[in-house]
Parts: structure tokens; sequence; C-alpha cells
């Protein structure tokens, strides 16, 4: 049995249990019910989660949407530097829990244009920033930025933010397909 790890943000969560479904029963899909929140948090999280995450084939992960968000009209939460920086960190330490197995960095979904405190743009510069900073490290890359920019009306839900139903449908089977492909 493949020992499948999944981290990150509200978007994760959303397919989470579907991936699983998907995987079937020769993958034992773990994730926290926490929310990853910030690529800080995610980093500070991973020392609690050591155990479920050791001697992992896989682990899937995304930061982003909140580190990118400007509520206030100064700039996103976290800068992009330092994004790069914490990713680059998770990824050292997500390595160690998977010796052997595959780090993939899913891309940041974009947000509806109507979302506020968020910008398609700026998704767009942070996951190129991630996959700079992550690419030397021989992480992997699952873009689930694409489908959903292709298909906002169908892919996002009413808040502007997450995922639809056909949304998650569409990204727990890039997550399940891009798992399998890479044990």
């Amino acid at each position: 049995m493949k020992k499948i790890i999944l981290l990150g943000d509200s978007i994760r969560l959303s397919y989470q249990n579907r991936v699983s479904e998907l995987l079937g029963s020769d993958f034992a899909v773990w994730g926290p019910d926490d929310n990853g929140r910030f690529a800080s948090y995610t980093l500070r999280m991973l020392y609690d989660y050591r155990e479920q995450m050791k001697d992992a084939d896989v682990i899937h992960f995304n930061c982003g949407l909140w580190d990118m968000c400007d509520l206030f009209g100064d700039g996103p939460f976290t800068p992009i530097d330092v994004y790069a920086e914490q990713l680059t960190r998770i990824a050292k330490v997500l390595k160690t829990y998977a010796p052997g197995g595959a780090v993939i960095f899913a891309t940041t979904t974009p947000p509806s244009p109507q979302m506020w405190g968020h910008d398609i743009n700026r998704v767009r510069a942070y996951n190129a920033a991630a996959m700079a900073a992550l690419e030397p490290l021989g992480v992997l890359f699952n873009d689930l930025f694409t489908p959903v920019a292709e298909d906002m009306d169908r892919m996002i839900s009413e808040d502007l933010l997450h995922a639809s139903p056909f949304g998650v449908e569409v990204l727990a089977s890039r997550v399940a397909d891009c798992i399998k492909k890479n044990t």
C-alpha cells in the first residue's frame, strides 16, 4: 500500500476525500483536518505532522492563497521572495519525510476576477516564483491553476475563491492522476 500525504489550504481540504476515493484501496491517504493557511503556518505544522508523514511515497502540497491576499491595499500578506523562501524550507523538510518518494507542489488556483484581495496576475507571479524556487530541489509540479483559469464560471464556487462541486471533481481527478503517475 502506498502512503500518500496531502497538505495545503482549503482548496486541498475540498478535494482530499475525493482524491482518496479515486485512488482506491491501494493507497493510504492522510491529510490534516486543519487548513494549511500561509506557507509559514504549513512550515510550522510540519513538525507536528512528522509521524504521520514519515516514509511517505508521495507528498502533494499547496500553499498560496493566504500568502497572496492583499486585504488592505498595501501588498500581499507574504512578500513573494519570502513565499519562495518558505516553500523552499517546506520542500527540504518534506524530502526528509519522503526519502525516495515524490514531493509535488500544486500550483495555486486563480480566484474569480470579482474576488476582493486577490488578483490572477499575482497568482501567476507567485506560481512562477514557487516553481523557480522548487525545481532545483527536484520537486515535481501539478498544475491546478490552468484548468480553473480556463473555465472559471464552472470551476469556481459562488464564494469567488473555492472550487465548485464541478471544480472539486476536476481538481481531485488531476491530483489523483498526478499521484498515480508518480508512485
